[in-house]
């Protein structure tokens, strides 16, 4: 075997075995972020610990071991992607939601089902009576979820639609608009 073969196989087992590697302690990190063990009820008062993403966080009750929270009536772009016209919206909302709850005492109203497929609790959040979902819907941060209806819907969607209206926001940019809107369409014909 040639000195570039050889070179060329290790590369390869280098790259697998890294790959490997981070896919396995990001499998870990999911996995525990989703199966955190503490417990929350209705009233609530917790701490953030953790924001994963625009509409989802790890939080706990003083003294408690953390929860994972998916907050009810959202939905957030991948803060994650490059170079991508709605990442900037997606990290302004995880920005907003670290700026409003850090080092505050949060609220929490647990949905009718408290838990998700994936043992996430359902919330809607208030930080000094603010809801913290209607806040990031008014900024043009993230778009009301309407797959599953929720009590606050309607004014989540006027609120969207006074974002939409002041161009606020992921409003703002015609792409990510466009975006947003091809999402809606698909929501609403979810619900049909």
């Amino acid at each position: 075997m040639g000195r570039a073969t050889l070179a060329f196989w290790s590369v390869i087992i280098f790259l697998v075995g890294a790959s490997a590697f981070f896919g396995i302690n990001a499998e870990k990190q999911r996995r525990s972020v989703q199966s955190a063990s503490g417990k929350i009820e209705n009233g609530d008062l917790i701490r953030l610990v953790k924001v994963i993403d625009g509409d989802s966080l790890v939080a706990a009750r003083e003294g408690q071991p953390p929860v994972t929270i998916r907050i009810v009536g959202i939905k957030s772009f991948d803060a994650k992607v490059e170079k991508d016209v709605v990442t900037p919206f997606a990290q302004a909302a995880m920005e907003t939601i670290q700026r409003s709850m850090a080092d505050r005492p949060v609220r929490v109203l647990l949905a009718t089902t408290p838990k998700d497929k994936h043992g996430r609790y359902l919330a809607t959040l208030y930080v000094d009576d603010e809801d913290i979902a209607i806040r990031l819907v008014r900024q043009g941060l993230a778009l009301v979820y309407t797959v599953y209806p929720f009590p606050a819907m309607q004014s989540y969607l006027q609120e969207q639609e006074q974002a939409r209206a002041g161009r606020r926001g992921l409003w703002s940019n015609t792409t990510a608009t466009e975006r947003a809107l091809a999402l809606i369409r698909e929501w609403r014909n979810q619900n049909q």
